[in-house]
Parts: C-alpha cells; structure tokens; sequence
C-alpha cells in the first residue's frame, strides 16, 4: 500500500465518520467510554475517551471490497437490531497470575442486513474497566458471500502520544512520538498519552486470520491494520482489535483482557501444571570439577537430581536429541538418542520430574505429526518445546493451533520457539500453551539484549501473555567460558537475573545454568525454589517503560517481589501493602553487592533479613543493570 494511498484513505475515513454518536458503551465502572457513529454517508466510525480524555478519535470500522466499497455501508447494508448486555461473572484459570479474575463486561451488538436475502453481517463491541475490544462476524445462516474483503479498521490517536512495540528478536521499538513511526509496526503496541494514563493495542481470539499488523504514515498519528484479504461467510469471526487503558504501565501488564475474550476451555485440563524448568541446552560444555556436561544421559541425571532437590517440575530437552534438528533425515522418534530420552523420562518419572521433548519443524513436518506427539505422550514425556515454525503468518496461526489441540489431546505442554505467532490470550482456551518465545531469549543476541531491553519487553511483549525469556543465568564470569553454544553471559547481574525469573510471567521458567551454580548461592537458589505456581496473585507494584520494574508474585506458603533496573543505579521503596493484615512476616532482602555493575562486577550480592508487615515499606538499593530479591514469609510461632 503507497503512502499516498494511505494519505487518501486517511483523508476520506475521517471524511465519512464525522457525525454524533449513535451508541454510547461505558466500562462496568463508569471510567471508559466507547462511542459507536455512523456519519452522513453511511460509514460506521467508533472513538474512545477514558479517564474524561479523548484518547482515539473518530475511527473507521468494517471492510472493503476490491472495489473499495465499505463494508458495512448504508447503500448496501441496514442496521436492523442492536442488542445490548451484562456480564458480572468470575474466571478461575487452571493457572495464571492470580487464581481469580473478575470478568465484568457491558457489550453491545450491532447487527446489519444486506440488500440480497439473507444476508446479515455484525459488529460487537465490549468494554471492561480495564479496555475496550471489537470484533467483526457473520453470524450463522448468514448468505453472505464476500471474498477478498481488506479491514479497514483505522486507529486514530488523539494526540502525538510516545509509543513502543514488538520488535521480533531486536530491542523494542521505541519511545518514538507516533507521528515518528513509519510503516509496518508489529503488536503490542504499548501508548503512553500522558503520567497517569496507558494504553495498549493487541488482538485476542485470532482464529483463521493472519496475526495482526499495523501500519503507519510518517507525520500522521493513525495507525490502520495492516491489508490481508479474508473471505467473509456465515460463522466467520474476526479476531478481537484490543485497546488497554491503565493508569500505569504495570495495570495493563497485570491485566486478563486477553484472556477474557478467549473462549473456555473444552474438556479437562487439570493436568495441566507450570512451574520452573531446568534446561540442557545452556549447560553444553559446562565444567565443574572435572565433569563435563552435555546434552547426554548422565549430564540430564544431574539435570533431573537437581530439579528434585529443588521441587522443580521440569527438565527441557532442547535441539538434536533425535539428529542434527534441520535436516530432513532426523526421525522425531527413533533417531539418535532416543533411547536415551526414554530412559530419562523413566528416570525422571521416579523423581517426580516431567521431561520435555524439543520437536523442530522439518521434523514436525515431515513425519506425520499426529503420530510423533503420540509417540512421545506413550513414552511419558510432559511436554514439546517446538521450534523454527516456517510458512506464512497464516499459515503458521493455522499450524500453531493444530499442534496445540493435538498437544491438548496427547496432555503435552507446547512451548513455541523461534519467532513464534504472537500470544493473544490463548491460554485460557488451551492451558496447555504455557509459554513462547515472543521475546529475545536473553542469552542469544548480546547485540540487543541489555538492561534498557528487559524493562522494556516486560512492558510491551508481555503484555500479550506468558513469554520464554530463559532468564537466570548464574554464571557471570567476565569473558568467554567453556559452554558450546554461548559461551558469553548476558549482561546482567546475579541478583537481576534471579529477579528477572520472577517478573517474567511464564507457565514455564525455564532457567538456564548447571546446578552447582545455582548452589553457590543459596538465598538466590532459595528464591528460585519459591516459586511454586500457579500464583495465587500477581501484582506489578511500580514501574517505568524502559528504566525499572518490581513485581510480586504470591505463593501458598510465601510472597516473592522481583525488581530490576536499566542501566542506571536506582534507589527504590517497596510498600509491602499486599501482606496480609495483622501478620508478622519476616522478609528476606538479596541486593546487588555495593561496588556491584552489570557489565564489571556481576557476582557481588548482600543478604539482609527483617520482620516485615502491611505497613512496612523495603528500601532496595539497584546496582546499573541490577535488580533485588524479596522472598517474605509468615514468621515461625
């Protein structure tokens, strides 16, 4: 699409929505205001305001055909019912950040019927206190046929707001003032209109779509989805367009919206468990006094002990177990160490810990998957870590939802790799899907990976849902080690990269070093182990895009807090108002050590303990690049 295209449609779309608004849709608490217009000439326009503030104004709705006629249009379509209602109901996930969420929602339906017989088309519009989400469909025995149908569905900021958003494996883009972005832009898209108000832009309920992509103009503060021809027929249904609203950063992170507009599960996913996993791609070439590990049998027997020791439910077979991952010839389930992997999963069965499979795509491809991923549930393994995903955006939305339905049907957890379909609240209708990559793993692109990029991502990426970050490095050493794969740590320190375990939601940590470095620290390794999910609550308790972030977890035997900073020292108070009231606590404070430094000084910590209530407020001191670890629990009678 040429830029004076997009100038044009610009200039017309604004054109054919100016009018009043004929629907008024506020949030169950009064603060967000969804307008619903439809103009002169017939085109059908929405604006939002929250906080009393315009945020989007007048934006257009619907499709267009190949000759450019909107769809819905009072030429061709009248709107023939509006149906309005409530819901005031309560989800209880499987897991997740906390164990109940409130799903409150006001909801209107507009439905239009077309000049032909029998054809209907609808627009739904919901809105929540914490957003507002619309979505287009056919409803069923509809005769509508359309095929090659764009979206048109613009997104026109009221103001030259700062923005942010996904940048596959490379830093975040952004800040950049939405009149500074150009071209393609990738969700989520996180908005900062002013110091207490927040804003996101996502999808949810993707079905046979392809995920979703914005596009932009130099100069011009509207962002529209980006042309994919869909075809329109009875039981079609879009995916949701997400707008966030917070009052700070931290509330959209803590949000469920997502999760929300995703349909229940179907069938019982009470096997389904997270919680930390272990790894043996990192530990390749780890030495510790005189045995060196691998990704063989006796390194995965110490992997196993380990995660036992520890309460760790997970153990992650990374790439080439069954044969060099990319070519054809490697067979998922009899190649090269198969029997191996058999053997450990036996093992690991006595131990109590599950073992995953890694299953790259020519493999998944190339060998009848149905047959694979039953193979490994017969042998007893807990999960697939999938990877290298090819074909269209489609194509692989299409490809992701197989594999996870089968994943489902076999009790296998899936954890997608290697530029995955972005997240967009799947979980709730598959808990099985944990976890992706949708995120630079930390330790495989020094190039992008800084301090700055976490406590960016943590606000952007994970704002779609759980993301695989492999944080926890504990081996820091200054220069190159004797690992394989990568042998140079990311810049960090030890505490930050236990923090960072925490703040990232995951229904898989997988974390990436050998056990006796974990061991060389016991606070940190204690802080770890803690971290028993499902969470009972989550709570993001202050933060900047881009410069720090502290986060809390609770446990049923404990409250966790993670902080961590860019590459600026910090100096941070945490209110510890999340405890319960009229209970002694005694909390447990690991800092960056004084002279401690991201980038010369990584392995330097202090530990302090104090009693601690509701009204106690912990000082942490953040070294550059550092972080902080709470670990609180109810003081011994």
């Amino acid at each position: 699409m040429t830029k004076f295209f997009l100038l044009l449609f610009s200039f017309f779309s604004l054109a054919a929505c100016a009018g009043r608004a004929d629907y008024v849709l506020t949030s169950p608490d009064g603060n967000i205001s969804l307008e619903v217009i439809q103009s002169g000439r017939g085109a059908w326009c929405y604006r939002l305001s929250a906080s009393d503030s315009l945020v989007l104004d007048t934006s257009l709705l619907g499709y267009r055909d190949t000759l450019g006629r909107l769809l819905p249009a009072a030429d061709r379509f009248k709107l023939t019912d509006a149906k309005r209602q409530s819901h005031d109901g309560v989800w209880k996930p499987v897991w997740g950040k906390r164990s109940s969420v409130p799903d409150r929602y006001n909801e209107l339906t507009l439905t239009f019927t077309g000049a032909d017989a029998g054809e209907t088309f609808g627009m739904a519009f919901r809105a929540y206190d914490d957003g507002v989400a619309f979505r287009y469909l056919v409803p069923e025995g509809s005769a509508l046929k359309a095929e090659g149908l764009t979206e048109s569905t613009r997104f026109a900021f009221n103001g030259d707001y700062t923005a942010w958003f996904y940048n596959n494996e490379w830093h975040n883009i952004g800040p950049e003032r939405l009149t500074e972005s150009d071209g393609i832009r990738q969700p989520v898209m996180t908005v900062q209109v002013d110091t207490a108000l927040y804003m996101a832009l996502h999808e949810a309920d993707l079905r046979t779509d392809a995920p979703l992509l914005l596009r932009s103009v130099k100069g011009e503060r509207a962002f529209c989805v980006e042309p994919e021809a869909v075809d329109l027929a009875a039981g079609y249904l879009s995916a949701w367009r997400v707008l966030f609203v917070g009052r700070t950063p931290g509330a959209m992170v803590d949000s469920h919206l997502l999760e929300l507009l995703n349909p229940e599960p179907a069938g019982d996913f009470s096997w389904v468990k997270p919680g930390v996993a272990v790894w043996d791609w990192r530990i390749d070439g780890a030495q510790w006094e005189g045995f060196t590990y691998g990704m063989n049998y006796s390194s995965w027997v110490r992997m196993v002990d380990f995660a036992a020791e520890q309460h760790f439910p997970y153990l992650v077979l990374d790439a080439n177990w069954y044969g060099p991952e990319h070519e054809a010839e490697s067979n998922p389930v009899s190649g090269d160490k198969a029997a191996d992997v058999k053997r450990i999963i036996r093992y690991g069965r006595e131990k109590g810990v599950g073992i995953w499979l890694y299953l790259n795509d020519v493999g998944g491809r190339r060998y009848p998957i149905e047959e694979t991923l039953s193979q490994y549930a017969s042998w007893g393994a807990a999960g697939i870590k999938y990877g290298f995903m090819t074909g269209s955006p489609r194509e692989k939305n299409l490809w992701t939802q197989r594999i996870t339905a089968l994943c489902a049907q076999n009790k296998l957890l899936v954890d997608f790799h290697d530029g995955p379909v972005h997240p967009y609240g799947q979980m709730r209708t598959w808990p099985n899907a944990v976890t992706r990559e949708y995120c630079q793993a930390q330790l495989d692109a020094h190039r992008v990976f800084q301090p700055k990029t976490f406590v960016t991502s943590v606000f952007v990426n994970m704002i779609a849902g759980p993301i695989d970050m492999n944080n926890g490095m504990f081996d820091l050493r200054q220069g190159h080690t004797t690992r394989v794969d990568e042998s140079q740590p990311v810049p960090s320190t030890l505490v930050s990269e236990a923090a960072r375990t925490l703040i990232v939601f995951s229904g898989a940590t997988v974390i990436p070093d050998i056990p006796e470095f974990y061991r060389k620290y016991p606070p940190l390794l204690e802080f770890l182990s803690a971290q028993q999910m499902p969470w009972l609550e989550s709570r993001t308790l202050c933060g900047e895009i881009g410069k720090y972030i502290a986060m809390m977890r609770q446990t049923r035997d404990a409250y966790l807090v993670g902080v961590a900073t860019n590459e600026e020292a910090r100096t941070l108070d945490i209110p510890l108002d999340f405890l319960e009231k009229g209970v002694d606590y005694e909390a447990t404070v690991v800092e960056d050590g004084d002279d401690a430094h991201y980038l010369t000084n990584r392995e330097v910590l202090k530990v302090s303990r104090q009693p601690v209530t509701a009204g106690s407020v912990v000082r942490v001191k953040l070294a550059p690049g550092g972080g902080s670890c709470l670990l609180i629990k109810k003081k011994m009678q």
